[in-house]
């Protein structure tokens, strides 16, 4: 789509160059979504490329993902084999609603701003216990975990101006074993129910991540995977029979009873794995 109201795009080669945010500037990433729907409060476009921030770096810590790396250098990434939880990676890739050719424009950052209930990087930079990077203007970086990062439908913490930079998955949660499970009323369609459950590899815990069925992710932790009933009782104290998301990809009705079916699911995956 053509914006029509943007009249000029910076390509800044360092994040500070845009010392002061005004009304009418907008960051620029892959603008799958920039450039989909009329901008009309949009007058400037800030180039995030040209910044050229590195899109995946390994380290003894764990996975540095820059907020500008696309979703296909994100599926294409080669882990080492010691990250057993690495295909969540392409497995969240691929449950976007776009096509491949939408992959290599996406940026992974650009959909975690967007803060969709349905954003699948959402989902996998929680299950796996990210930690953001964020830039104020003028002012000191800090550090977001990405559980309380999206607070509702298109809502999150960023402040005017503030920018994504990059996102740490930590090793400790790359290596953990995992299951997922993934529900939408149409083939390749946007997500109506997303969970993740993580397993450390020497113990019986259990992190389990609820996204698209809620308007931000909610996530449990357990020491030892739970009973079912203990589990169920968990999430219906976690999320109330009103806490789901409502929209024409699923009703409430719908997402709470896949929301248990599959957490029951998992459960019993990752306790069966752990007995192993």
């Amino acid at each position: 789509m053509n914006l029509n109201t943007v009249t000029e795009v910076k390509q800044p080669t360092c994040a500070d160059e845009i010392a002061k945010w005004r009304e009418g500037y907008a960051w620029l990433a892959g603008g799958t979504w920039l450039f989909s729907t009329p901008q009309i409060a949009t007058d400037t476009l800030i180039d995030l490329q040209s910044l050229r921030w590195p899109a995946l770096q390994v380290s003894a810590d764990g996975l540095d993902i820059g907020a500008t790396c696309t979703v296909a250098e994100l599926d294409r990434f080669q882990a080492p084999p010691e990250w057993t939880a690495t295909p969540l990676l392409p497995l969240c890739a691929r449950a976007f609603l776009a096509s491949f050719k939408i992959w290599n424009a996406a940026t992974v950052g650009g959909n975690i701003c967007m803060s969709l209930p349905a954003g699948p990087m959402i989902t996998l930079t929680v299950a796996l216990e990210g930690i953001y990077t964020l830039w104020p203007r003028g002012a000191e970086p800090r550090q977001v975990a990405a559980i309380d990062f999206v607070t509702g439908n298109h809502m999150n913490v960023l402040r005017p101006g503030e920018l994504l930079r990059s996102i740490r998955l930590p090793a400790s949660a790359l290596c953990k074993r995992f299951a997922s499970r993934r529900s939408s009323l149409t083939h390749l369609g946007r997500s109506a129910v997303f969970l993740i459950g993580t397993q450390s590899a020497d113990a019986d815990d259990l992190l389990l991540t609820i996204t698209a069925a809620t308007p931000r992710p909610v996530q449990l932790r357990f020491d030892r995977v739970p009973s079912a009933d203990k589990l169920r009782h968990t999430i219906g104290a976690e999320i109330p029979d009103d806490g789901y998301f409502d929209d024409v990809h699923g009703s409430p009705v719908y997402r709470r009873r896949l929301t248990y079916y599959y957490a029951e699911q998992i459960r019993s995956e990752l306790q069966s794995g752990a007995a192993a």
